[in-house]
């Protein structure tokens, strides 16, 4: 049973709004720093070059920290699916969703038969073979959690067929993509921009699913965008983190330097 991502789960349920970092940086030691102050981690392989031995460290420092790892794939499909869930990662999201027919390839991907299409060699979530019988196979089918990023105009036409889906646990917000795809790109304060958002969330909830969403480091925006009933963050990310805040101390030490 994998803790982490059932009480991922439960926090969900629970009504508790889950904070997690986009990781882009390939060092694990910067998963392992920031576990403690998470709920989750989102590791990007959509806008990073992040290697394969990159992603299998981050993983293990998230499953020593006890923490859910979610793995933002470049694309759908089989070959950018499959490595991750064998690597261990306890989700998948998969941006730039087109439509109904590639959410339901997602979920087969996803999912062991008969209720998908993974192929079966799981390395890591099978405890390196120890535990890869009918018991582990009904465990991964119910665990994984299967995420599409709803920010094209293809996905809002058809988001009631989306999130009606079979197996698809969570559908994700990207505000400046969708931003983008309503002619707008950047304004994600729009009236038009929030009204598809929530147009995407009421659709979500309704289905049962889950409804994440990612976005930077505004406090403010995240409130807003929980208020609207997004359950789960992602804030944000490593490098960010470091150029806001050493931005910000240096301006801070400079300011008072001159003031003197």
């Amino acid at each position: 049973m994998n803790d982490a991502i059932t009480r991922f789960r439960q926090a969900l349920k629970a009504g508790h709004v889950c904070l997690g970092p986009a990781i882009t940086l390939s060092d694990p030691l910067v998963t392992d720093a920031l576990g403690d102050s998470v709920d989750f981690f989102w590791i990007d392989l959509e806008h990073s070059n992040m290697s394969p031995d990159a992603v299998n460290g981050h993983l293990l420092a998230a499953r020593a920290r006890n923490v859910p790892a979610l793995v933002r794939v470049s694309a759908s499909g089989t070959p950018f699916i499959k490595p991750a869930l064998d690597a261990g990662a306890d989700g998948i999201v998969v941006p730039q969703v087109q439509g109904v027919e590639e959410v339901r390839q997602v979920v087969r991907d996803c999912r062991y038969p008969p209720l998908g299409r993974r192929g079966f060699g799981p390395r890591v979530p099978s405890n390196y073979g120890r535990d890869g019988g009918g018991a582990y196979v009904e465990r991964a089918n119910r665990n994984i959690f299967v995420a599409a990023q709803i920010e094209t105009l293809e996905a809002m036409e058809t988001i009631d067929e989306i999130v009606s889906v079979p197996g698809l646990d969570s559908v994700v917000i990207g505000p400046w993509d969708l931003s983008g795809a309503l002619g707008m790109l950047g304004d994600v304060d729009h009236p038009n921009v929030v009204a598809a958002m929530e147009t995407i969330i009421r659709s979500a909830r309704a289905a049962g699913l889950f409804v994440g969403a990612g976005m930077g480091t505004d406090p403010d925006y995240a409130s807003m965008m929980a208020k609207i009933g997004v359950q789960w963050l992602q804030v944000g990310g490593d490098f960010g983190y470091l150029v806001d805040f050493m931005d910000q101390f240096t301006s801070a030490v400079r300011s008072r330097l001159e003031s003197r």
